[in-house]
């Protein structure tokens, strides 16, 4: 039935994205890049490429573009409440039973984030600092509504969110190029003021 295939795929998706990951910690490493930068740039676009080609491939066999655009946000979603949400609810649960040695050098009382702790949870809790995700997110969040504005323009002028004549696709194209690199752009940014 295929789930041994399955399984082992899920096996090796993990450990060459553990490699990935490593990797790219330490290119960004040798290039000097903090590891926010690395994530949004190499990791992100390593581990997006496959979902490039198969949107490719769903907007090429298919006569509408839901496919292609309904597998990046689907490749999305399941980014964000998969391996976002699983991780730190297993983080939450194994930090559910108090602090230990760990997290008192890390957060207990004498260390900078001690104060903004609430407290009911300094006897030890599941803490994720959020650095600049709010700013990120924002910026994220904008590019994808003009995103989403591009798309729903050329449905409109050309009867469809792909095709068209040449130059439409093309301004399309450095369009949702360029809302990409003012995304990198802007989160790099962020990250450089928030340190100085």
């Amino acid at each position: 039935g295929g789930w041994v295939c399955f399984c082992f795929s899920l096996i090796f998706i993990g450990l060459v994205t553990a490699i990935i990951g490593d990797v790219a910690a330490i290119f960004g490493c040798c290039l000097g890049i903090k590891a926010m930068g690395t994530a949004i740039t190499f990791v992100a676009l390593g581990t997006s490429l496959p979902d490039t080609f198969a949107s490719k491939t769903a907007a090429q066999q298919d006569p509408h573009a839901d496919a292609s655009v309904g597998n990046v946000t689907g490749s999305n979603s399941v980014n964000v409440f998969l391996g976002l949400g699983m991780p730190w609810t297993i983080g939450a649960i194994y930090w559910a039973g108090g602090a230990n040695d760990e997290w008192r050098r890390k957060f207990g009382p004498g260390t900078e984030p001690h104060a903004k702790i609430p407290e009911a949870f300094r006897e030890g809790a599941f803490i994720v600092q959020a650095g600049n995700l709010a700013f990120s997110v924002t910026v994220f969040s904008i590019c994808a509504v003009l995103c989403v504005a591009i798309l729903a323009a050329r449905r409109r002028l050309f009867g469809g969110e792909l095709g068209g004549p040449l130059p439409a696709k093309i301004v399309s194209a450095v369009l949702m190029i360029s809302l990409w690199l003012i995304y990198i752009g802007m989160s790099f940014w962020k990250m450089e003021t928030s340190d100085s």
